[in-house]
């Protein structure tokens, strides 16, 4: 299963891509610092070409980030995104996960909505933005009355407070920290694969 590929890694990098020829090479640092991931976020006109670059690449695992329509999903899938992630919650983008068979890992920011992302069939939230919502301690209050929901913790995220989420509770810890847009559009892939090592230490078991 894609959680449990995530839960192995136990980061993910959100990236935003202006040139999908940096694509191979941000792959292959992150993979080298310990992170063979990515969650490539449709805020570009070639995020999309992004996701194609590197989805057969062996050993690495890439999905979609800010997809909020089924369009959206559709267009992800068939670039070969294998999960997706959301802002938030939307039921009619679940379903038409679940016709498309990707994993899709929804926003939540209240216990309602994980509520209404359980009733969907969602065992696997993004709490999002996490650090606005109490960071590690919103996910410790939730998981009382959600003991089998696994987080995905999103949003303000760096090396300064990584440490913070390595709770049970959550699945991946996800962060732009690793590969900030600068830094790939300049091509410091060294820098990136020293972040995600560094990031990877501070969460990982």
């Amino acid at each position: 299963m894609i959680e449990d590929e995530l839960a192995r890694i136990r980061v993910l990098p959100v990236v935003v891509i202006d040139d999908p020829g940096r694509c191979v090479p941000l792959a292959h640092a992150l993979a080298e610092g310990g992170v063979p991931c990515a969650e490539i976020t449709l805020r570009t006109p070639d995020a999309l070409d992004a996701v194609a670059a590197v989805a057969d690449l062996e050993g690495f695992l890439v999905g979609a980030g800010t997809v909020v329509g089924s369009s959206q999903l559709d267009r992800a899938v068939d670039a070969g995104a294998r999960f997706a992630v959301s802002p938030g919650f939307d039921r009619e983008l679940s379903l038409a996960a679940s016709g498309r068979g990707i994993a899709l890992i929804p926003g939540v920011a209240t216990a309602s909505e994980v509520l209404a992302a359980g009733a969907a069939g969602h065992s696997t939230v993004k709490l999002f933005p996490a650090a606005q919502l109490g960071g590690a301690g919103m996910i410790s209050a939730l998981r009382g009355p959600f003991p089998d929901v696994r987080f995905v913790p999103s949003g303000g995220i760096s090396l300064d407070n990584a440490a913070e989420y390595d709770l049970d509770a959550v699945l991946t810890v996800s962060t732009s920290w690793i590969a900030p847009r600068a830094e790939i559009a300049a091509g410091r892939f060294d820098e990136i694969t020293a972040r995600a090592r560094a990031f990877r230490a501070a969460v990982g078991r």
